[in-house]
């Protein structure tokens, strides 16, 4: 968080920092924000960019394990991005890859640089991580985010909230790791806890993680942030939200002093460009 700070003025102005490396960007799953993030990361440090957004147009397509693709990829770039739908994906690629692997994102297991732009985010807002009480709500089942952001948040003195229908709980290895860390509460109740919160972190159901669309259908919607749930909420309440957004927080909310979703998507640039200056060597 420290380097992420550092790199707040070189991301407006540029820098030649990474000038000469280049990033490949292996997307086996659809991204915007974290293909895009790191990208234009890569670009501001003075390096360069290749890469597919899906699978599709790779040579997976043709029947390329992942092992191969690794193999031929380092010979491409100086650090590689990876996400991929299967959990553990991007470990194995680290194994078989002779340059650094990033975690992009792996199945429903782990977000990494999710979660270091998250705290990036709270420590910006709030001036401190400690002290807080923060709630994770929606899907805990199978959003990486809120994995890797319990995990992270569990380092610090904090107070998390995991609020969810209960098929979709925090997954048990997630709260058996961090509730011997810190004070845990779990429920379904988002109006029963929103007035204690400092940090309201949302995710939207995970659609295309259910096997079964009839039970997807059973908990879509289950909440929603809207000006009615904000009437019982702190003044210095935060939204976050690791978008996309479906229908989890209306839209006029984004006009509040609560919301700060999209902050995340600038202080994401600033702290992948900390991760693949430090990565790559060229800072300490």
């Amino acid at each position: 968080m420290k380097i992420a700070q550092v790199m707040e003025p070189m991301a407006k102005s540029g820098s030649d920092l990474l000038r000469g490396k280049i990033l490949a960007t292996l997307f086996f799953e659809p991204s915007t924000r974290t293909r895009l993030s790191f990208e234009s990361a890569m670009h501001r440090l003075g390096g360069s960019a290749i890469g597919f957004a899906e699978a599709e147009i790779a040579s997976v397509k043709k029947g390329e394990n992942l092992a191969d693709t690794m193999r031929v990829v380092e010979s491409y770039a100086d650090v590689i991005v990876v996400r991929h739908p299967l959990e553990g994906a991007a470990r194995l690629a680290a194994e078989f890859a002779g340059v650094p692997v990033i975690n992009g994102g792996s199945g429903a297991e782990e977000h990494p640089t999710q979660a270091l732009l998250d705290l990036y985010t709270i420590k910006k807002e709030r001036g401190k991580i400690d002290g807080l009480r923060v709630a994770l709500v929606g899907d805990l089942r199978y959003g990486r985010t809120v994995h890797s952001l319990a995990y992270a948040l569990s380092l610090f003195d904090v107070k998390l909230f995991f609020v969810s229908p209960e098929m979709l709980r925090m997954r048990r290895e997630v709260l058996e790791a961090v509730a011997g860390k810190v004070e845990v509460v779990e429920g379904a109740s988002l109006e029963g806890v929103v007035g204690d919160l400092d940090i309201l972190y949302m995710t939207r159901i995970q659609k295309e993680r259910f096997p079964d669309a009839a039970e997807y259908a059973k908990v879509r919607g289950s909440y929603r942030v809207d000006l009615g749930l904000l009437e019982a909420a702190q003044k210095d309440l935060i939204i976050l939200h690791p978008l996309p957004r479906v229908d989890e927080i209306a839209p006029e909310v984004d006009g509040t002093a609560h919301a700060r979703y999209f902050i995340q998507v600038w202080n994401g640039i600033v702290m992948r460009m900390a991760l693949l200056g430090l990565v790559l060597g060229a800072i300490e």
